[in-house]
């Protein structure tokens, strides 16, 4: 799975990323990943399989579905907060059918 996850800044969605890292790696799945400002997704698009973006950018993600041609889906607030790898990698798997 390659997931592009977005934020502000890509410092907050940082932490959530070192989290998923070691969920995949204890769960033997393939996994590329990372972590940048929303502002610069459309330049990644092409070497991810899905785009998930913080909370606090979700304002942006009818406007991030409409250009962008991989999925997009907003990390609901409780598992961001908490870095709830399990819950975001099923949203990935949901939004990308893999």
């Amino acid at each position: 799975m390659k997931i592009l996850l977005a934020c502000g800044a890509g410092l907050s969605t940082s932490i959530l990323m070192k989290k998923i890292e070691k969920y995949c790696a204890e769960k033997g799945e393939d996994l590329k990943i990372e972590a940048v400002p929303v502002n610069n997704v459309e330049n990644y698009q092409n070497e991810y399989d899905c785009v998930l973006i913080g909370p606090q950018v979700s304002y942006r993600l009818n406007e991030l579905k409409e250009i962008l041609s991989i999925p997009v889906a907003g990390i609901p607030s409780l598992d961001y907060a908490i870095g709830n790898a399990d819950n975001v990698m099923k949203l990935a798997h949901k939004i990308t059918g893999k």
